[in-house]
């Protein structure tokens, strides 16, 4: 007999989960309050990002779960896009932690490219003043609204993953989960909820180095005529913001630069990056708010900031922006990079990915479920 599971949350680290217990035989069903996947797990790049991952377990890991997107992916027939990544140098400071970096990372798929090489890479690169770029082949671009909505339907045809929407649960008391009057039981529960840790658990989760981080993003229209950028495009700012670039010695004398020149970007935590979809749009961002309650009402002069420094090292065919919107992901405010938790036993909380839910979920999920999991030291 099957054993069976139970995974609360349709978001990306739920949906990595239910595909981790159903590729090992269980008898899994997901369960979301709301009628499709509406929350972080839609509102982001889209960025499978290895390198922004340090070398060692978390990169090995985001590789890991970049092979898993790209199954998930052909089996939903969703779009992806293996472009790779450019970060651009416009200053000697950034170009030097860009040149150690490529010399460094001898497991990496990764090179610098001088200017014109770099301008050959991708035509949407700003010429005026560069110096050169980090070219890196590991990441991959899909887009998370389509891949989110489409990934259920594939579990449930593939690999007979069950769905109920519209159902919040309020109370877990193993093995049995509650919605109101309603409730189902499973072998094993798993608790996927992201930024709403109050509901479950919330003795745990307040116990825990957890915090929450509201972001700003925008998305600029289809480019004309199929107009493509090729990598998705990175500025300076994501040289301090990714661990992945703490292998450049001189990294700290760039960070201290950054703290005098960009002291309020730094503040809003922005730094800039651009990614392009199936369609051509172009999505941007972004900034970083860390509170437990957020004002919900969006900052313009942060989009204008971040407009601002993307025209440092981009520019597209049209600028339009067409939309705007904020997400908000739970943080780890302790450095660590997950929070997986057993409050009772038969029951797991996998929350606390930060940034990294479209780089890691799929990694980490099935080392979680397939018995491997052990934290970062």
């Amino acid at each position: 007999m099957k054993k069976s599971a139970i995974v609360i949350g349709a978001g990306i680290v739920g949906l990595a989960t239910a595909r981790a217990l159903a590729t090992r035989g269980y008898e899994v069903t997901v369960i979301e309050r709301s009628s499709k996947a509406v929350g972080a797990s839609i509102r982001n790049f889209g960025m499978v990002w290895p390198i922004g991952q340090p070398e060692g377990k978390l990169y090995e890991r985001a590789l890991h779960a970049k092979s898993i997107w790209k199954e998930v992916l052909a089996g939903a027939g969703c779009w992806s896009h293996e472009g790779g990544s450019l970060h651009m140098a416009y200053h000697d400071d950034e170009n030097e932690v860009l040149q150690q970096f490529a010399e460094t990372s001898s497991y990496r798929p990764v090179q610098y490219l001088n200017a014109a090489a770099t301008l050959e890479k991708s035509p949407a690169v700003n010429g005026k003043q560069l110096l050169g770029s980090l070219y890196s082949a590991d990441e991959m671009i899909v887009d998370p609204r389509e891949a989110i909505a489409a990934i259920p339907g594939y579990l449930t045809a593939a690999l007979g993953v069950t769905f109920i929407w519209n159902t919040a649960i309020s109370r877990v008391t193993y093995p049995q989960v509650f919605s109101g009057a309603k409730s189902w039981s499973a072998d094993e529960i798993f608790v996927c909820s992201g930024q709403d840790f109050e509901t479950l658990y919330p003795e745990h989760f307040s116990a825990a180095p957890l915090t929450k981080c509201k972001l700003q993003m925008l998305r600029l229209e289809a480019q004309p005529d199929n107009w493509k950028i090729g990598p998705a495009l990175c500025g300076g700012l994501s040289l301090i913001h990714y661990h992945g670039f703490k292998a450049a010695p001189s990294l700290p004398r760039l960070k201290a630069r950054y703290e005098s020149d960009y002291a309020e970007y730094l503040k809003w935590g922005i730094h800039v990056m651009a990614s392009q979809n199936g369609l051509g749009e172009i999505t941007v961002g972004d900034s970083h708010e860390y509170a437990l309650t957020f004002d919900p009402f969006d900052r313009e002069f942060i989009n204008t900031m971040i407009l601002d420094y993307l025209a440092t090292f981009a520019q597209f065919k049209s600028p339009k922006v067409f939309q705007t919107w904020h997400g908000i992901y739970p943080k780890m405010t302790n450095g660590q990079t997950e929070i997986v938790l057993q409050p009772e036993s038969g029951v797991t909380i996998i929350n606390g990915l930060g940034g990294n839910g479209m780089t890691l979920s799929f990694g980490l999920c099935d080392e979680v479920v397939g018995g491997t999991y052990a934290p970062l030291k």
